[in-house]
């Protein structure tokens, strides 16, 4: 049952990240989440957000910035690892509190606490119109690879502040998207590597069939979402993914989930 759900919500997030204006990883994060360990699911999340981002760079990674990806790359792997460290800090603190539904007993955890409060945070960031055309200075890019390469090691929500600071680094569109994938393939490799030496994601913690299924699902995703509709975002779409995440969001926090 769990590899049906994950599979059709990878298929389903990675063809929604074409018109939803979410990322892969913000979309597949929670649903893998409701079935493992939250710091278990960043890490298989991570590792199908990099296979589908390596399949984009060997499309377009010839095209990237290496001046950009130097000074804003850089910063951000260093920040992935501080926040991949954290993320594994948060996973061995205790419960907050508990309480009892009915029959059940439900804990409120550290890290589901930090993870589901980020989730509910760019949900705000990616809906506020305020905020959706921000571009930042290019002298501002170490810190914008910094501050996108923390977050991303610690939840893997890595995409709104990298386009954020990369909108006014003077690249074309080609070039924009190749530097965001060659930034985020970094990223990801570096933050899997603190979660596997902190045995957050090992051959036993992971289902590979699963990580396997999910991957391909989300290639496919990928694919019919461009063959139906090209790269806009529906705002009645956006509203329901961003209304499905505050749920999930608000599971992780109060411990539901």
């Amino acid at each position: 049952m769990e590899i049906i759900v994950i599979a059709s919500a990878a298929l389903l997030a990675s063809g929604l990240t074409l018109f939803s204006g979410f990322g892969l990883g913000t979309l597949l994060l929670p649903v893998v989440a409701i079935f493992f360990p939250v710091e278990v699911a960043v890490g298989v999340t991570a590792l199908v957000h990099l296979a589908n981002n390596l399949f984009k760079l060997a499309l377009l990674g010839g095209k990237a910035d290496r001046g950009v990806v130097v000074s804003f790359g850089l910063p951000a792997i260093l920040a992935a690892l501080l926040g991949a460290v954290l993320l594994g800090w948060l996973s061995g603190l205790p419960e907050l509190a508990g309480y009892t539904l009915g029959t059940r007993d439900y804990a409120v955890m550290p890290i589901k606490l930090v993870v589901g409060l980020l989730i509910l945070a760019f949900v705000v960031l990616e809906l506020t119109p305020i905020l959706s055309g921000v571009a930042l200075d290019r002298r501002l890019l170490p810190l914008g690879g910094a501050v996108s390469g923390f977050f991303g090691g610690l939840s893997g929500h890595q995409g709104a502040f990298r386009s954020m600071f990369l909108l006014k680094a003077g690249l074309n569109k080609e070039q924009f998207v190749a530097t965001g994938v060659v930034v985020a393939v970094l990223v990801d490799l570096t933050r899997l590597l603190v979660y596997g030496r902190g045995a957050l994601v090992t051959g036993a913690a992971v289902d590979w069939s699963l990580v396997g299924v999910a991957t391909v699902s989300a290639f496919a995703g990928a694919v019919i979402g461009r063959h139906l509709l090209h790269k806009i975002t529906i705002r009645t779409i956006q509203l329901l993914v961003s209304a499905l995440l505050v749920v999930v969001s608000l599971g992780l926090i109060s411990g539901l989930v």
